[in-house]
């Protein structure tokens, strides 16, 4: 088999939260084709105990940890200077050197580099054909953080904004070919003409729907009479945190008024301070990391992804969506959803509609039907087959070839 160069800005394994669900898939998927040698750091403490499972998957491995307040301070220097502060925070010489003599040594002359921050081992290596999965427009993410901060954060948030553009394009620029997985973030970026020979592509994701599934029957987490609203995702994700923050101060006392039986779960690791803060109040319950968010995904009354700040596809809104449950979600996750308002899923921008269009969906009548469309809408549009298929193309020798693929 040939070798492949595959990096990662964080262990591509277990699929547990956003990003991880595809760099997981991707490599696990390259593996069955190629000698893959993986370069990536751990920023996750719990991610150690994976290891010898990438290592069996893999040809080679380089593994480095992640100390957030080191490398913070690393990337604080970056201020001084022009680049982003987010390539410093990635920017290490030991993986520059297990990458300049792997390629070396394995005769490497493709890669699969996933994050755009990790581009910047491979750009200056002229034999290699790099593809590199931007995921989500990663600058319009800190457009966005800054839109909703005060001085000075806003100011260094739109300071990062304007220079990971700029080095953003130069890596569509240089790359044999540049993925989003969406259309909108596709057309965002093409948007902003980066360049005449920039190959940019749509490689959308998958869903598991054997995995994320309404047949296994759980026990409930649940106590007996309460209504469950749940919410899973990462809780050291700003966007998270912003979107359950609101969702408890502005949303769930209209519910409770209502039905003083709703509670609302929030499901994820690492929750932030503003998060478990929210544990105060009894209606609310912060889990923090759990096994499977499956059982509470099966139990719940309705699914609740209130994001005001979103980029790319929402996996935690597909996979409630694969296991049948009725979800209500904003315009800004909708934007990187097909699916049908109203029929597959609800969505509302205000409190008061967010909050009605939740009590509308508990019903049992009104919440199957929803359910019921929503996981025929995954297992139509979200096959991780069709995906698998686009990378292979462009990962083969042929240029000619990868003109298939889903460019807009």
């Amino acid at each position: 088999m040939e070798s492949l160069l595959f990096l990662s800005h964080r262990l591509p394994y277990p699929p547990t939260k956003g990003d991880k669900v595809r760099s997981c898939h991707f490599l696990k998927h390259l593996a069955t084709r190629y000698r893959v040698h993986l370069g990536t750091f751990v920023d996750d403490a719990a991610d150690w105990q994976h290891l010898d499972e990438v290592r069996r998957i893999c040809a080679s491995t380089y593994v480095e940890p992640l100390v957030p307040w080191m490398r913070r301070a690393k990337s604080s220097t970056a201020l001084l200077g022009g680049e982003p502060i987010t390539l410093p925070y990635f920017r290490s010489r030991a993986l520059q050197r297990w990458v300049l003599q792997t390629v070396r040594d394995a005769r490497i002359s493709r890669a699969f580099v996933f994050s755009s921050v990790m581009a910047q081992y491979v750009l200056d290596l002229r034999e290699l054909r790099a593809v590199v999965d931007f995921v989500d427009m990663d600058s319009q993410k800190w457009a966005d953080y800054a839109a909703r901060r005060r001085w000075p954060a806003s100011a260094i948030f739109r300071r990062e904004a304007r220079r990971l553009l700029r080095y953003e394009l130069g890596v569509a620029a240089r790359a044999e070919a540049s993925l989003f997985v969406t259309h909108a973030e596709t057309r965002r970026f093409l948007a902003h003409k980066p360049g005449k020979w920039a190959r940019v592509l749509t490689v959308p994701n998958g869903v598991d729907s054997d995995f994320f599934s309404p047949e296994p029957d759980f026990d409930s987490p649940f106590a007996p009479g309460e209504r469950p609203v749940v919410f899973t995702g990462s809780m050291d994700y700003w966007p998270n945190v912003d979107g359950v923050v609101w969702f408890a101060r502005e949303v769930l006392p209209l519910l409770r008024k209502q039905d003083p039986a709703v509670r609302f779960y929030v499901v994820g690791m690492n929750p932030d301070l503003a998060v478990r803060a929210l544990a105060d109040n009894p209606a609310i319950v912060v889990t923090g990391r759990v096994p499977d968010v499956r059982p509470y995904l099966q139990h719940a009354t309705a699914v609740v992804a209130p994001l005001r700040v979103a980029r790319g596809v929402q996996n935690k809104v597909l996979e409630a969506m694969a296991m049948g449950k009725p979800v209500v979600t904003t315009p800004a996750c909708l934007a990187g959803i097909a699916a049908r308002e109203g029929a597959d899923l609800e969505v509302a921008a205000d409190a008061g509609t967010f909050a009605a269009k939740v009590q509308a969906s508990m019903d049992p009548a009104r919440g199957e039907a929803l359910g019921r469309l929503a996981r025929e809408r995954v297992l139509s549009d979200y096959t991780w087959r069709a995906s698998y298929k686009l990378l292979d193309e462009l990962l083969t020798p042929a240029p000619a070839v990868a003109a298939k693929a889903m460019a807009l």
